[in-house]
């Protein structure tokens, strides 16, 4: 059901259980009566296809179906749209009528939830699906079995476990929006090089050749998948769970456990798995990938499989590193590498790396203790609007809502990260916050923003936290004109709701930035100052309205006089 809703996003739920319930009887039939029929050996993906073909009216698919496969298959996934607005938001029915719903057609609903999100989320992985399923029928069940309760809150009840089935579809389609992201634009030896950091972290007692064979394999489940070739993503998924399960042994002591659940289960339970203990025997250090003589001949004969063994015997030994920081480290050995080995004496060349290797891990340390101590000392909301400052410079581009959002994101990393210790640290906020740079970058994508970030976003996957960390006002933005309804304040500035006043004074912040990109933080200072004693003064007064009306107009003619002084 799930890959008919995200092959042929249009149809209506009854052509889409009639085709799942016609290849149901087919696999039945071919594993009893029929079991030696031709038609039954043929693959999976095959029949899947002749079964859509075989509906009447698909006209948008005519075309995919007169071709042979394997292109009718390229054809049916190029025809997958996963944009906002493709398919109507869902509408959330109140909580009586949902349960009313639930309890005439308890059978059917999580067949037709299934069908809503798949459509939805032409590219979201089917057992992310099948599990908030689960979770929405027990969301279902929990909710509305005491209907007759005049004590039992529907609404809170809803409100209380809807995250568990919304959450896990939001986080798992942005990983894998984020992932395709990197296989897109970086191709996929980059894919490789971070699967590979992040193996060897998870696995340090997995040997090289085991690690490269998982790299492989889920670099391949990554190119299936983000075509949105479901068949051969489970496929791959369930393969790469069987080799990790029967080979535990030889990869690692901590997923005894996950390996035991039910198939659907064992992928987030191995992701999240702890990172198993390092062998006894592991050295501190790989000098010998510097002070070996023969090192210049290994690079020049098989490069990639020198660095990639210089990634794994790294990464295995630094656990508290992130995948980002360590693949920044594998490109600076490689860097030094090209530069060492062109001249006649490599070994002193190489030297030189040790201590830029400290500097770089000394630096992207420094970043983040920096921030999470602005973070401790400032908290969620003025931590945010420095963020604010310094991304609206950057990018003013962006809408004031995108910016909070993105600011907001990095926020709750702060918070959630800079509680950890110092060897958890570096992981949590570096992957996090990658997480909502290649959010970013996507957007790019879609609307450019400028050609500062087009360039941190293009040039280097594992440069592009430190490189957007470097940017500063963007030079070519025209700043926003002085217009009346720039800065209009009114009586809803006295609301007691403190998220929403939070909100309001971060859009005007934003547009203060917009009007005035070279804004000192003395002048910044001034005026919120200013700001803060009208409002104060205009929520005291009977009438709101007419000080704001009054007051307004000339805050903001001592503000202008103030930033062009």
């Amino acid at each position: 059901m799930i890959m008919f809703a995200q092959y042929v996003q249009g149809n209506t739920f009854g052509q889409v259980v009639k085709m799942a319930e016609a290849v149901t009887d087919f696999a039945k039939r071919c594993t009893d009566v029929d079991r030696d029929n031709p038609n039954c050996q043929k693959p999976l993906d095959r029949i899947f296809l002749n079964t859509i073909c075989q509906e009447d009216n698909l006209p948008g698919f005519t075309d995919c179906c007169a071709k042979k496969d394997p292109e009718r298959n390229d054809c049916f996934l190029s025809l997958k749209n996963s944009s906002k607005g493709f398919i109507s938001p869902f509408e959330r029915p109140n909580a009586e009528a949902a349960c009313k719903n639930y309890s005439e057609h308890r059978h059917s609903l999580p067949g037709y939830f299934i069908y809503e999100v798949s459509r939805r989320h032409p590219f979201l992985y089917a057992p992310t699906i099948l599990s908030v399923a689960i979770h929405y029928d027990e969301m279902m069940k929990d909710c509305c079995r005491s209907t007759e309760d005049s004590t039992h809150n529907l609404e809170e009840c809803f409100r209380r476990q809807a995250p568990k089935v919304v959450k896990p579809i939001r986080e798992d389609g942005l990983r894998q929006e984020h992932t395709c992201g990197i296989l897109k634009k970086f191709g996929e030896r980059t894919i490789k090089a971070l699967k590979l950091v992040q193996i060897s972290q998870k696995f340090p007692k997995a040997d090289f050749f085991t690690v490269t064979k998982l790299v492989s394999d889920i670099a391949n489940m990554h190119k299936d998948c983000c075509r949105g070739d479901m068949l051969e993503c489970m496929r791959d998924r369930e393969e790469i769970l069987h080799y990790v399960c029967t080979n535990q042994d030889i990869i690692s002591s901590k997923i005894k456990k996950c390996c035991e659940k039910p198939l659907l289960q064992r992928t987030e339970c191995i992701v999240n798995a702890e990172n198993d203990d390092k062998p006894a025997n592991l050295s501190p250090q790989v000098r010998e990938f510097i002070e070996d003589k023969g090192i210049c001949e290994r690079f020049a004969q098989e490069k990639d499989t020198h660095l990639a063994r210089f990634l794994y015997e790294y990464s295995r030994r630094h656990p508290e590193f992130s995948a980002q920081m360590l693949l920044r480290i594998g490109k600076g050995y490689e860097d030094l590498l090209d530069e060492c080995c062109k001249t006649g004496s490599p070994d002193n060349c190489c030297s030189r790396g040790e201590e830029e290797l400290k500097k770089h891990i000394y630096e992207t340390e420094s970043v983040m203790k920096t921030s999470c101590d602005i973070y401790k000392e400032k908290g969620d909301y003025y931590f945010q609007n420095e963020l604010l400052l310094s991304f609206t410079k950057k990018m003013p581009q962006l809408t004031s809502a995108e910016l909070i959002k993105f600011t907001k994101q990095m926020t709750t990393i702060g918070s959630k990260c800079c509680q950890l210790s110092q060897d958890k640290l570096l992981p949590c906020a570096e992957e996090n916050l990658d997480l909502v740079l290649g959010e970013i970058c996507r957007r790019h994508l879609t609307n450019p923003i400028n050609p500062a970030v087009c360039h941190c976003c293009s040039s280097s996957y594992a440069l592009r936290r430190p490189c957007m960390g470097k940017l500063e006002i963007d030079e070519h933005y025209v700043p926003l004109s002085l217009t009346p309804d720039l800065f209009t304040f009114h009586e809803d500035l006295c609301t007691t709701e403190e998220e929403k006043l939070q909100h309001k004074k971060q859009e005007m912040l934003i547009n203060l930035i917009k009007y005035k990109p070279q804004i000192t933080q003395e002048q910044l200072t001034s005026i919120t100052v200013a700001f803060t004693a009208m409002r104060e003064q205009c929520c005291k007064e009977e009438n709101r309205e007419a000080c704001f009306v009054k007051e307004g107009p000339e805050l903001i003619k001592r503000s202008e006089k103030l930033l062009s002084a």
